[in-house]
């Protein structure tokens, strides 16, 4: 479907939009909280505040939607808007009722991605409006990335159990007890430092094999296949890596003993600067672009410029990019032109063409691939 022109696009039909399909999203997920919901996420919200929540985004959809179409303004999008909140007051609105919620050893953690998708938009689309290079949230291909901000957040169920089965498994196996017992001896707060370094080197090592080993390639490509970087882009990587990172930045926090404290920290940690990363912010953080990973810093590292495909792979410290040899400033106020890989007809369109890319095709790592 061909976008509409930014003058005739209705910023209240698309609103509406989103909040009558989380609030439908929401109603299923208290007609079913036992599949739908996340164990672990649900401590950390209330029932009332899930319902006011609910409640206050069924209220918007029906009147920006309605506002939308008396302007005569994307009334198909608005009118997607009223049904789906329509649709969620006639199956319990903020009044469902829901059973007593049984324990299961997974879910699809419906509740997590409606609320991180409401929160990120909240919060991302008005700071890239005004602090960031003049992008719409509804650029090319945001329904791709869309889709991979879906993926990744209702299958975190099922990605958390591979992963601590794994981690687990090889934690048996490999015991330091000296060396366990000096880093539950620290403070929380000092293994939380101590477990960001350890994340941040192990993640960057393998961060630089999938750009340096043709096999790991064909996975990591999906990521740099963003043309466009935004707090949704960074969403974009193939559930293969999803999985392989996840082991490889939890397995040593595991084996070595951190305490669970820390580890959520660093987890909770790598959700926002994930997003902050990638994020459409074109801020001058001055000195701090050596302390911490900004999102001048990770944009260069996506770049469609062969000089920067072997730079900037840490994505918490810049610290470790030093310790690498791959740690690279651009000039002061200079950013990216051009995203993407360099052979931009390397990696298909869609979410389901790209996760079959790789197992059909070898692509060479992004040194070998000459500038379109």
């Amino acid at each position: 479907m061909t976008a509409l022109p930014q003058s005739r696009r209705s910023w209240l039909a698309c609103i509406a939009a989103f909040l009558g399909s989380c609030s439908l999203a929401g109603v299923i997920c208290f007609h079913f909280p036992q599949l739908l919901t996340s164990h672990d996420f649900r401590q950390i919200y209330s029932e009332t505040f899930a319902r006011r929540l609910l409640l206050a985004g069924l209220i918007a959809a029906f009147v920006l939607g309605t506002l939308a179409i008396l302007r005569g303004r994307n009334k198909r999008v608005a009118l997607i808007g009223v049904v789906t909140a329509a649709l969620a007051v006639l199956t319990g609105g903020s009044n469902v009722q829901f059973d007593a919620i049984g324990k299961t050893p997974y879910s699809l953690g419906l509740d997590w991605f409606v609320i991180s998708l409401f929160f990120s938009a909240l919060v991302f689309i008005p700071l890239e409006r005004f602090l960031g290079r003049e992008q719409s949230p509804l650029r090319p291909q945001w329904r791709t990335d869309l889709s991979y901000f879906f993926m990744s957040h209702v299958l975190v169920q099922f990605i958390l159990i591979l992963v601590t089965a794994s981690t687990q498994g090889i934690s048996a196996l490999a015991a330091f007890p000296g060396l366990k017992a000096q880093i539950q001896a620290m403070p929380v707060w000092l293994q939380f430092l101590l477990a960001v370094f350890c994340a941040d080197l192990a993640q960057a090592l393998l961060h630089r094999a999938y750009h340096n080993v043709p096999l790991l390639w064909r996975f990591h490509a999906v990521h740099h296949s963003s043309r466009h970087m935004d707090w949704l882009a960074g969403s974009r990587v193939h559930f293969v890596e999803i999985v392989l990172t996840r082991s490889a930045v939890l397995l040593p926090l595991i084996v070595l003993g951190f305490a669970p404290a820390a580890i959520n920290a660093y987890v909770v940690l790598v959700g926002i600067q994930a997003v902050l990363a990638h994020a459409n912010v074109r801020i001058a953080f001055g000195w701090l672009e050596y302390l911490l990973v900004l999102p001048r810093y990770h944009h260069w590292h996506h770049v469609r410029d062969k000089a920067w495909v072997d730079k900037n792979y840490a994505i918490h410290l810049p610290l470790v990019d030093m310790l690498m040899g791959t740690f690279k400033l651009p000039p002061r106020g200079e950013w990216p032109h051009e995203y993407g890989v360099l052979k931009l007809e390397t990696v298909p369109d869609g979410i389901w063409r790209q996760h079959l890319m790789p197992f059909r095709r070898p692509l060479p790592p992004p040194q070998q691939t000459p500038q379109a």
